[in-house]
Protein backbone atom coordinates (compact mmCIF):
# COMPACT_ATOMS: atom_id res chain seq x y z
CA UNK A 1 0.00 0.00 0.00
CA UNK A 2 1.09 3.57 -0.68
CA UNK A 3 2.55 5.49 2.23
CA UNK A 4 1.97 9.19 1.50
CA UNK A 5 3.70 10.27 4.70
CA UNK A 6 7.08 9.16 3.39
CA UNK A 7 6.83 11.55 0.42
CA UNK A 8 5.72 14.40 2.68
CA UNK A 9 8.63 13.79 5.06
CA UNK A 10 11.07 13.61 2.15
CA UNK A 11 9.84 17.00 0.93
CA UNK A 12 10.42 18.63 4.31
CA UNK A 13 13.85 17.08 4.78
CA UNK A 14 15.07 19.23 1.87
CA UNK A 15 14.13 22.37 3.86
CA UNK A 16 16.43 21.82 6.84
CA UNK A 17 16.58 20.11 10.23
CA UNK A 18 13.80 22.12 11.92
CA UNK A 19 10.78 22.53 9.66
CA UNK A 20 7.57 24.21 10.84
CA UNK A 21 4.22 24.13 9.06
CA UNK A 22 0.85 25.77 9.71
CA UNK A 23 -2.74 25.15 8.60
CA UNK A 24 -6.27 25.92 9.78
CA UNK A 25 -9.71 24.35 10.10
CA UNK A 26 -13.18 25.86 10.25
CA UNK A 27 -12.77 28.75 7.83
CA UNK A 28 -15.92 27.91 5.85
CA UNK A 29 -18.15 27.17 8.84
CA UNK A 30 -21.38 28.99 9.63
CA UNK A 31 -20.80 28.44 13.35
CA UNK A 32 -17.95 27.88 15.75
CA UNK A 33 -14.33 29.00 15.84
CA UNK A 34 -11.54 28.98 13.34
CA UNK A 35 -8.64 26.88 14.64
CA UNK A 36 -5.07 27.36 13.45
CA UNK A 37 -2.23 25.00 14.33
CA UNK A 38 1.49 24.83 13.72
CA UNK A 39 3.90 21.93 14.11
CA UNK A 40 7.70 22.05 14.15
CA UNK A 41 9.42 18.79 13.20
CA UNK A 42 13.03 18.11 14.17
CA UNK A 43 14.39 15.75 11.55
CA UNK A 44 17.20 14.65 13.83
CA UNK A 45 14.40 13.01 15.83
CA UNK A 46 12.52 11.50 12.86
CA UNK A 47 14.23 8.10 12.86
CA UNK A 48 12.97 5.05 10.89
CA UNK A 49 10.55 4.16 13.70
CA UNK A 50 9.07 7.66 13.71
CA UNK A 51 8.88 7.66 9.91
CA UNK A 52 6.93 4.40 10.06
CA UNK A 53 4.52 5.92 12.59
CA UNK A 54 3.94 8.82 10.19
CA UNK A 55 3.69 6.67 7.06
CA UNK A 56 -0.08 7.29 6.73
CA UNK A 57 0.25 11.02 7.29
CA UNK A 58 -1.73 13.05 4.76
CA UNK A 59 -3.96 16.09 4.38
CA UNK A 60 -6.58 15.71 7.13
CA UNK A 61 -9.39 16.10 4.56
CA UNK A 62 -8.24 12.83 2.97
CA UNK A 63 -8.26 10.88 6.25
CA UNK A 64 -11.02 9.26 8.26
CA UNK A 65 -11.92 10.64 11.66
CA UNK A 66 -10.36 7.58 13.30
CA UNK A 67 -7.12 7.96 11.35
CA UNK A 68 -6.94 11.68 12.19
CA UNK A 69 -7.28 10.95 15.89
CA UNK A 70 -4.63 8.22 15.70
CA UNK A 71 -2.22 10.54 13.91
CA UNK A 72 -2.94 13.39 16.31
CA UNK A 73 -1.39 11.32 19.10
CA UNK A 74 1.61 10.46 16.93
CA UNK A 75 2.13 14.10 15.96
CA UNK A 76 1.95 15.32 19.56
CA UNK A 77 4.48 12.67 20.59
CA UNK A 78 6.97 13.30 17.79
CA UNK A 79 6.76 17.06 17.24
CA UNK A 80 9.49 19.26 18.65
CA UNK A 81 6.95 22.04 19.24
CA UNK A 82 3.25 22.63 18.55
CA UNK A 83 0.91 25.60 18.85
CA UNK A 84 -2.87 26.02 18.51
CA UNK A 85 -4.85 29.27 18.33
CA UNK A 86 -8.65 29.38 18.51
CA UNK A 87 -10.44 32.38 16.98
CA UNK A 88 -14.01 32.78 18.22
CA UNK A 89 -17.04 33.57 16.08
CA UNK A 90 -17.23 37.02 17.71
CA UNK A 91 -13.61 37.75 16.75
CA UNK A 92 -14.29 36.58 13.19
CA UNK A 93 -17.31 38.89 12.97
CA UNK A 94 -15.25 41.79 14.31
CA UNK A 95 -12.13 41.34 12.17
CA UNK A 96 -13.33 39.38 9.12
CA UNK A 97 -12.64 35.76 8.28
CA UNK A 98 -9.62 36.31 6.02
CA UNK A 99 -7.72 38.65 8.39
CA UNK A 100 -8.59 36.29 11.26
CA UNK A 101 -7.20 33.34 9.34
CA UNK A 102 -3.96 35.06 8.34
CA UNK A 103 -3.42 36.47 11.84
CA UNK A 104 -3.96 33.10 13.51
CA UNK A 105 -1.60 31.32 11.11
CA UNK A 106 1.08 33.94 11.77
CA UNK A 107 0.68 33.54 15.55
CA UNK A 108 1.01 29.77 15.56
CA UNK A 109 4.02 29.75 13.24
CA UNK A 110 5.83 32.34 15.32
CA UNK A 111 5.07 30.32 18.47
CA UNK A 112 6.93 27.23 17.20
CA UNK A 113 10.09 29.07 16.18
CA UNK A 114 13.01 28.86 15.83
CA UNK A 115 12.96 26.80 12.65
CA UNK A 116 15.03 26.52 9.51
CA UNK A 117 11.91 26.77 7.37
CA UNK A 118 8.42 28.13 8.00
CA UNK A 119 5.80 26.71 5.65
CA UNK A 120 2.13 27.62 5.37
CA UNK A 121 -0.65 26.17 3.27
CA UNK A 122 -1.55 28.48 0.38
CA UNK A 123 -1.20 31.95 1.95
CA UNK A 124 1.43 34.60 2.53
CA UNK A 125 1.20 36.06 6.04
CA UNK A 126 1.66 39.84 6.23
CA UNK A 127 1.68 39.80 10.05
CA UNK A 128 4.58 37.32 10.18
CA UNK A 129 7.83 39.26 9.93
CA UNK A 130 9.89 36.09 9.67
CA UNK A 131 10.74 34.61 6.28
CA UNK A 132 8.17 31.99 5.31
CA UNK A 133 7.01 30.09 2.25
CA UNK A 134 3.50 29.63 0.91
CA UNK A 135 2.99 26.10 -0.45
CA UNK A 136 0.18 25.40 -2.91
CA UNK A 137 -1.73 22.34 -1.65
CA UNK A 138 0.72 22.36 1.23
CA UNK A 139 -1.25 19.87 3.33
CA UNK A 140 -0.70 17.30 0.57
CA UNK A 141 2.96 18.27 0.06
CA UNK A 142 4.63 19.01 3.40
CA UNK A 143 4.71 16.74 6.44
CA UNK A 144 4.79 19.69 8.85
CA UNK A 145 1.75 21.30 7.22
CA UNK A 146 -0.09 17.97 7.13
CA UNK A 147 0.64 17.49 10.84
CA UNK A 148 -0.72 20.99 11.51
CA UNK A 149 -3.78 20.19 9.42
CA UNK A 150 -4.51 17.19 11.62
CA UNK A 151 -4.09 19.13 14.87
CA UNK A 152 -6.31 21.96 13.63
CA UNK A 153 -9.05 19.66 12.37
CA UNK A 154 -9.19 17.41 15.43
CA UNK A 155 -9.22 20.39 17.81
CA UNK A 156 -11.92 22.13 15.79
CA UNK A 157 -14.03 18.96 15.69
CA UNK A 158 -13.60 18.44 19.44
CA UNK A 159 -14.81 21.95 20.20
CA UNK A 160 -17.86 21.53 17.97
CA UNK A 161 -18.73 18.18 19.53
CA UNK A 162 -18.66 19.89 22.93
CA UNK A 163 -20.88 22.64 21.53
CA UNK A 164 -23.45 20.06 20.44
CA UNK A 165 -24.35 19.32 24.06
CA UNK A 166 -24.72 23.03 24.84
CA UNK A 167 -26.73 23.85 21.71
CA UNK A 168 -28.67 20.73 20.68
CA UNK A 169 -30.66 20.65 17.49
CA UNK A 170 -28.02 22.07 15.13
CA UNK A 171 -26.13 18.83 14.50
CA UNK A 172 -22.77 20.27 15.55
CA UNK A 173 -21.50 16.78 16.46
CA UNK A 174 -21.85 15.70 12.82
CA UNK A 175 -21.68 18.85 10.69
CA UNK A 176 -19.05 20.56 12.90
CA UNK A 177 -20.56 23.94 12.08
CA UNK A 178 -20.33 23.58 8.31
CA UNK A 179 -23.17 24.49 5.96
CA UNK A 180 -25.17 21.28 5.65
CA UNK A 181 -28.86 21.44 4.63
CA UNK A 182 -29.89 20.26 8.09
CA UNK A 183 -27.76 22.91 9.76
CA UNK A 184 -29.20 25.70 7.62
CA UNK A 185 -32.74 24.49 8.33
CA UNK A 186 -32.00 24.47 12.07
CA UNK A 187 -30.86 28.09 11.89
CA UNK A 188 -34.09 29.05 10.13
CA UNK A 189 -36.19 27.11 12.64
CA UNK A 190 -34.33 27.72 15.92
CA UNK A 191 -32.45 30.91 15.14
CA UNK A 192 -28.69 31.45 15.52
CA UNK A 193 -26.72 30.61 18.65
CA UNK A 194 -23.89 32.69 20.13
CA UNK A 195 -21.55 30.39 18.16
CA UNK A 196 -22.99 31.44 14.79
CA UNK A 197 -21.03 33.95 12.75
CA UNK A 198 -23.30 36.94 12.22
CA UNK A 199 -21.09 38.19 9.39
CA UNK A 200 -22.27 35.22 7.28
CA UNK A 201 -25.69 35.70 5.72
CA UNK A 202 -27.85 32.59 5.35
CA UNK A 203 -29.71 32.59 2.01
CA UNK A 204 -33.49 32.46 2.19
CA UNK A 205 -35.39 29.61 0.54
CA UNK A 206 -36.21 29.77 -3.13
Amino acid sequence: MAAPGRALLAYDRTRGRLVAGADEAGKACLAGPLVAAAVCLDFDRIDPEAELALARLNDSKKLSKTRCLQLRGVVLELAARTSIVVVSAAEIDRDGIHPSQLGALAKVLEAVCPADALLVDHFRLPALRLAHESITRGDSTSAAIACASILAKTEHDRLMQEADSVYPGYGFATNFGYSSPEHKEAIRTLGPTPLHRRSYRLPTRG
